[in-house]
């Protein structure tokens, strides 16, 4: 392990610049590597495509921290999902010890869409936004925050589902102070992933040994 573990912040930037630059101090100021596109810091190679640096620094990174907005985004293939969303889909799928934040707007406009019967994603791809919407700027978002809170789950398999909910700067340095000064109990918990980790690919090679 690193001596400075690898700390990614996966967010929209557009209107929340300062807030990021504020996260990215924090952080850095601590003991972390802060890996974090508005800042140039996550590492880039030229053989590889803007989205394949970053689903590749993902899985790289020791610890994610995911920043769900009112933004989705920009950059976005046709038919695909925005940078920031795979980010954070591929977070859980490699199961990182990782941390989320979302937007007041987000909770609460996914609420508002509940109570009117929209629940699902399904539901909610016959809707669609205003031109320039000034509450929500994709209803993906709602998508991003309910899959970090791993809504599909039942109840008592939702491991790795707490979702902070900010409303301002002041909230997120709060989450941020709090979560990460605990380094004793960070490195707890990488140590306990590596193992996980070296368990998982200790499993699979006898699985290979035994079907050759």
């Amino acid at each position: 392990m690193n001596e400075r573990p690898t700390l990614m912040v996966s967010s929209t930037v557009y209107g929340h610049e300062e807030e990021l630059d504020v996260i990215y101090a924090i952080l850095n100021n601590m003991k972390y590597e802060v890996w974090m596109s508005h800042k140039g810091t996550v590492p880039v190679f030229s053989d590889k495509t803007a989205f394949e640096n970053c689903l590749e620094a993902v899985e790289k990174c020791d610890l994610f921290l995911g920043v769900i907005t009112p933004e989705y985004g920009t950059g976005i293939a046709k038919g695909e999902l925005s940078i920031t969303h795979q980010e954070m889909k591929k977070a859980i799928e490699l199961k990182k010890p990782r941390w989320f934040l979302a937007h007041d707007k987000v909770v609460f406009a996914r609420a508002l869409l509940n109570d009117l019967g929209y629940k699902t994603t399904e539901e909610r791809d016959a809707l669609e936004l205003k031109s320039k919407a000034k509450s929500i700027g994709d209803l993906r978002v709602i998508q991003m925050y309910e899959e970090a809170t791993m809504e599909n789950l039942p109840l008592d398999d939702r491991q790795g589902n707490w979702v902070q909910k900010f409303i301002d700067a002041p909230d997120i340095n709060l989450f941020v102070m709090s979560q990460f000064s605990r380094y004793e109990d960070i490195n707890v918990r990488l140590e306990e992933n590596f193992r996980n980790i070296n368990q998982l690919k200790e499993k699979l090679k006898s699985k290979e040994g035994s079907n050759a």
